[in-house]
């Protein structure tokens, strides 16, 4: 006859409570965490609420009632209706646009990421160290700074308000080309490779027929890292694009919103804004003569 102990016939809900240790520092207990994270979410979260809400609402009530106070009606519809018909349909277009940036981009950034990461693992080349320590040195240059100077190279080559002016710039991922060494040295047996060549197979059959297959995972995980950093990038294209019908969704939206700002500007007309028509007007002065030398300087 077997003796069964009271401590093993417990409900699992009381034998699973822990108890906070004596001692333990208020920051660190459960409750705390649960509770900065609640904060965290709802900070988060109360954009998307508010989008939720407006999109809902038609204009006089976007902007005479609360942001997250329900619409008397439901106007998602005409919203649509709306905003595809605004401009000849312009933001379908702009629509269609980022997708093509961000999709072209992110697969032939994320296929040169793969493959400079395979070649970095696998091949034993002079100064491979160097090189790649070059390569990664591309992470810490901030993207602005180098937009004047891809700016000057698109116009030297006639591509400045084209799509390849947004397009070459991101098929480059320095920091892709580092998560693909490093997925590639847990992924690839040396074994496999050297067994594909024994077999006849060349180093470009072994890449996409071994190498490719074994790193979907990490290819995965950079096509989404870049995916998203193109999706939202905003400055390259404002700089390289100026016809309406290249833009992006994000570049469309602030051509919009400064149309209304200036709009609104006009119509009231009070003279304590005059400073800022001075300063937009010398601003303006200044980007023309900006373009005016980088157009010099390029032909």
């Amino acid at each position: 006859m077997t003796d069964v102990s009271p401590a093993r016939t417990r409900p699992r809900e009381e034998r699973a409570k822990p108890t906070p240790r004596p001692g333990t520092a208020w920051w660190l207990r459960r409750g705390t965490a649960t509770t900065i994270t609640a904060i965290a979410a709802l900070y988060t979260l109360m954009p998307l609420v508010w989008l939720l809400f407006g999109v809902t609402k038609t204009l006089p009530e976007l902007y005479g009632s609360n942001g997250f106070a329900p619409s008397a009606g439901f106007h998602v519809l005409d919203n649509l209706r709306d905003l595809f018909a605004q401009d000849d349909g312009l933001f379908g277009r702009w629509m269609l646009n980022t997708a093509l940036y961000a999709v072209g981009g992110a697969a032939v950034a994320t296929l040169l990421s793969v493959a400079a990461g395979y070649a970095f693992d696998k091949f034993d080349f002079r100064w491979r160290e160097k090189w790649y320590a070059l390569v990664i040195g591309g992470v810490l240059i901030p993207h602005t700074a180098i937009i004047v100077p891809l700016y000057l190279m698109m116009a030297e080559i006639r591509m400045t308000d084209t799509v390849w002016s947004v397009l070459l710039p991101v098929m480059v991922n320095p920091f892709g080309v580092y998560l693909a060494r490093a997925y590639s040295s847990g992924a690839i047996p040396d074994e496999l490779l050297e067994a594909a060549r024994i077999d006849g197979a060349g180093e470009l059959r072994t890449f996409f027929s071994v190498g490719l297959r074994l790193m979907a995972p990490g290819a995965l995980t950079i096509f989404l890292f870049q995916f998203i950093a193109i999706w939202n990038n905003f400055f390259l294209p404002l700089v390289m694009i100026t016809d309406n019908d290249l833009f992006t969704i994000g570049q469309g939206l602030f051509t919009w919103n400064s149309a209304v700002r200036w709009g609104s500007w006009i119509q009231t007309g009070f003279p304590a804004r005059s400073w800022h028509w001075r300063n937009a007007s010398t601003c303006g002065t200044r980007r023309a003569r900006l373009d005016r030398t980088l157009r010099r300087s390029a032909t």
